[in-house]
């Protein structure tokens, strides 16, 4: 009996692609203050407006990529969480932020198993961002305090500089370079300009300058864009690629505000118009193949990159439930130290 369980918690999906429950869905998502950071009746009203075409749009996206046992993200995050369990004498729960199941389910299921005592909160983000770290945290602290439950809260914090992850991510991306490539084309999950100047904990270092993520800060234990550039760079060397083999790009846009750049949709016009005929993009800002590398790479980015010139793009798939991957949420689970 351990006194350990296990909270592997990720983003989230529709309960199913009718728009009725993607809207809810969308509402859930975009009303936490964390992703939209607006004051409330600003949030609210920005969000209504949102949600009178978005739903259908998504539906229709999200339809695209839905597998017959549900949506993607969620089959792969159950086989990982299964996966994980065979390895483990802990139990091992699901949760995502938004939707089905939730962390309070979760956190409940834990809290109900005989001898569980300490939860280790594993958010499957490798970059911290308040969207997606933060706000999952500080749900599981609300669960607690609201359902009383004798349970100590273990974060495993952004992991893109651990060097276990870095090398299954390599790893699984080397077959796909060994079949030839022009290009690799790293994108991430954008975020708005302001986020990473809220988080900036100098005030004065996250984009104050073209080369921030390269010179050292204390900005840089919370700085999304400099843990994904740190990505990057491993991931070259790794990879052994020459500088002009690989670049780094940032996708999923919302809304008019000012986001990080390059831009994905630019980055692939330009490269079709270098001459780049075989493109590959990798997604590392996910560790579950979902609806923005599926399809908004899959799809939407291949359909691009064609029209603009180039031959073929290669979507590399996320860790997903890969043994190697699974292996070191093995490892985690077993050697996290318990926090005061």
């Amino acid at each position: 009996m351990s006194e350990r369980g296990v909270l592997l918690v990720n983003l989230g999906s529709p309960k199913s692609t009718q728009v009725a429950d993607v809207r809810r869905y969308l509402n859930q998502f975009l009303m936490d203050p964390y992703v939209v950071d607006l004051p409330w009746p600003a949030r609210r009203l920005l969000v209504s407006l949102i949600l009178l075409t978005r739903p259908k749009a998504s539906a229709h996206a999200y339809a695209s990529i839905w597998w017959e046992d549900g949506s993607p993200l969620l089959v792969i995050s159950r086989r990982v969480q299964q996966a994980l369990q065979q390895q483990l004498e802990m139990p091992v729960e699901l949760a995502m932020r938004y939707g089905e199941p939730s962390i309070e389910r979760g956190l409940l299921a834990l809290a109900a198993q005989p001898g569980v005592r300490e939860v280790l909160f594993m958010p499957q983000y490798p970059q911290h961002a308040d969207s997606t770290i933060t706000t999952s945290v500080q749900e599981a602290q609300r669960v607690i305090q609201q359902h009383g439950l004798d349970l100590r809260l273990t974060v495993v914090p952004a992991f893109y500089d651990r060097p276990d992850y870095l090398a299954a991510l390599a790893d699984t991306m080397r077959p796909y370079l060994a079949q030839g490539f022009d290009h690799l084309l790293l994108s991430y999950h954008g975020l708005p300009e302001r986020h990473l100047r809220k988080a900036d904990p100098t005030g004065s270092h996250c984009l104050a300058s073209a080369d921030c993520c390269e010179r050292p800060s204390a900005a840089h234990a919370i700085c999304y864009r400099a843990h994904c550039s740190y990505v990057s760079r491993e991931l070259a060397a790794r990879l052994e690629l020459a500088p002009e083999q690989c670049s780094m790009a940032f996708q999923s846009r919302l809304g008019r505000d000012k986001w990080i750049e390059p831009y994905t949709e630019n980055r692939i016009d330009e490269l079709a118009a270098q001459g780049v005929k075989r493109l590959l993009v990798a997604c590392p800002a996910f560790v579950a193949d979902c609806i923005e590398t599926l399809e908004e790479i899959g799809d939407r980015a291949r359909e691009q990159f064609v029209a603009a010139g180039g031959e073929e793009l290669v979507l590399i798939p996320c860790l997903n439930d890969d043994p190697q991957w699974v292996k070191v949420l093995a490892d985690w689970a077993r050697n996290t130290p318990t926090q005061a």
